[in-house]
C-alpha cells in the first residue's frame, strides 16, 4: 500500500533522515517510536509531502507521490488524513464547521459535508458538541475534532505524528481511546509516531524504531519490547520492566 525507497531529509548539513526504507501494508498499523530528534515526524510528512524529501520516491499503491502536480497532490492528500501535534482548528468556526471546512473547500456538496463531518464526529464521542467553538472545548475534545476532521473524507491512509505531545497528562487517555478505537473498528491504514508504549503494545501490528535518522529495528512488539536488538529498543524494554 505505502513504500518508502531511500528516503533522505538534509537541513542544513545534518540528515534528518539518512535512506530510510519501509513498507505498510494494507490495513497494517505502524507504530514509529524513537527519541525526540530521531527524525520521526520528518519522515510522516514526507509521506504527504508536507516535508519534501531530498532524494528517494515514495510509493502509495504503487504510484509515485513525488511526481504528483499539485493539483493531484491535492486530491491524494484529501485520501490521506493526518493529525498533527497542534490542533490547527479554526476559532471562529463551529465544532462542525471545522471538520467540514476542507470537503467544503474542495469543492463538495455542503450537505454531503455536513453529513461526512457529523458521522466523523460520532466516531469520536463529539456529536453533542456540533454547535461549540474551540475554545470551549478541552485540549482532549480540541484533539478529538481534529480527528474527526481527518477522517471526515475517509482516508484510505491516516498518519499520526505525535497527537498526545501536547496534551495535559490527564487528557492523553481519552485522544489514546478514540485511537485505539479507530484502529480496531476500521481497515484504515495507520502509520503512527508517538511515544505512548504501552498504547504501542495495545494497537501495533509493527513498531519501527528509529534512531539518527535510520530505521534501527522493527518487527511485532511481542518480539521489540521483549527481545530488541538495537540499543534504542533495549530501552523502551527497560522502561517497560523499570
Amino acid at each position: 500500500m505505502l513504500e518508502l525507497k531511500n528516503i533522505w531529509k538534509t537541513y542544513d548539513t545534518t540528515p534528518a533522515l539518512a535512506g530510510v526504507d519501509l513498507k505498510v501494508r494494507q490495513g497494517e498499523t505502524v507504530v514509529i517510536m524513537g527519541p525526540s530528534g530521531c527524525g520521526k515526524s520528518t519522515l510522516i510528512r514526507c509521506i504527504n509531502r508536507l516535508t519534501e524529501p531530498d532524494m528517494g520516491d515514495i510509493l502509495v499503491n504503487g504510484d509515485s507521490v513525488l511526481g504528483l502536480s499539485q493539483a493531484e497532490l491535492m486530491a491524494f492528500r484529501r485520501k490521506v488524513g493526518f493529525v498533527f501535534q497542534q490542533f490547527h482548528l479554526i476559532g471562529r468556526l463551529t465544532v462542525l464547521e471545522n471538520v467540514m471546512f476542507h470537503l467544503v473547500l474542495a469543492g463538495f456538496d455542503r450537505g454531503w459535508a455536513e453529513a461526512q463531518a457529523a458521522a466523523a464526529l460520532a466516531k469520536v464521542g463529539l456529536s453533542h458538541v456540533h454547535e461549540r467553538k474551540p475554545d470551549e472545548l478541552s485540549g482532549g475534545q480540541q484533539q478529538r475534532v481534529a480527528i474527526a476532521r481527518a477522517l471526515a473524507a475517509g482516508p484510505e491512509l491516516m498518519l499520526w505524528d505525535e497527537p498526545t505531545a501536547s496534551l495535559d497528562p490527564i487528557l492523553v487517555g481519552e485522544v489514546l481511546e478514540v485511537m485505539e478505537d479507530l484502529v480496531r473498528t476500521t481497515q484504515t491504514t495507520m502509520v503512527i509516531v508517538t511515544h505512548e508504549v504501552s498504547f504501542a503494545l495495545r494497537v501495533a501490528h509493527r513498531i519501527v524504531l528509529m534512531d539518527q535518522g535510520q530505521i534501527v529495528e522493527e518487527g511485532p512488539p511481542e518480539v521489540i519490547f521483549k527481545a530488541p536488538v538495537s540499543e534504542i529498543g533495549l530501552k523502551y524494554k527497560k522502561l517497560l520492566v523499570s
